[in-house]
């Protein structure tokens, strides 16, 4: 039997479901998702010959984690039908404290598709304004870095050896380093 055929026979089954994830079989595969199938946006932000990446602590990784600013769309009471542009606009400024003048849709991605149903709107922000110094909402602990674009790799790589996770969306930033 293939797998698209598997799909289609098999209904999805929900095996536990918690406040934000469910845990899901369809045959014999596993996977999860977020409650709601709510999506989040990424967002590339780059001022000045800089990139703006965010630093936040991992519950996971059980360890800190380099990353693009991101943010779920739409996972407030009452903000159901938030626009994922607007969602990405407002987690930027909350994330880093930089509002965009213009947000373009750089289109839609998936980070890991054999395990998790999880997909991103990743957005490119433009004409930055420092409005605040960002750091997330209360909890969340966030640190704020601006990198040259010149020096991601060895930001990256000091970042890792010091212990830190690299999110996989950073590929995006070192793609010419890997490509030459």
């Amino acid at each position: 039997m293939s797998l698209e055929q598997e799909y289609r026979d098999h209904p999805e089954e929900i095996r536990w479901e918690g406040r934000y994830i469910v845990a899901k079989t369809r045959g014999r595969w596993e996977y999860v998702g977020r409650n709601r199938n709510i999506k989040a946006a990424v967002i590339l932000a780059i001022h000045d010959g800089e990139v703006i990446l965010v630093e936040q602590f991992r519950m996971p990784l059980g360890r800190p984690c380099i990353e693009l600013p991101a943010g779920l769309i739409g996972d407030e009471a009452g903000a159901e039908n938030e626009d994922a542009a607007t969602a990405a606009a407002r987690e930027l400024e909350e994330e880093t404290g930089y509002r965009p003048g213009r947000i373009e849709s750089l289109g839609e991605f998936h980070s890991s598709p054999g395990m998790v149903t999880e997909a991103f709107t990743l957005f490119r922000a433009h004409d930055l304004e420092k409005v605040s110094e960002g750091g997330g909402v209360e909890g969340e602990g966030i640190t704020v870095h601006r990198v040259a674009l010149t020096e991601i790799e060895s930001f990256l790589s000091v970042k890792r050896t010091e212990g830190y996770a690299i999110d996989t969306r950073m590929l995006l930033l070192l793609s010419p380093s890997i490509l030459r």
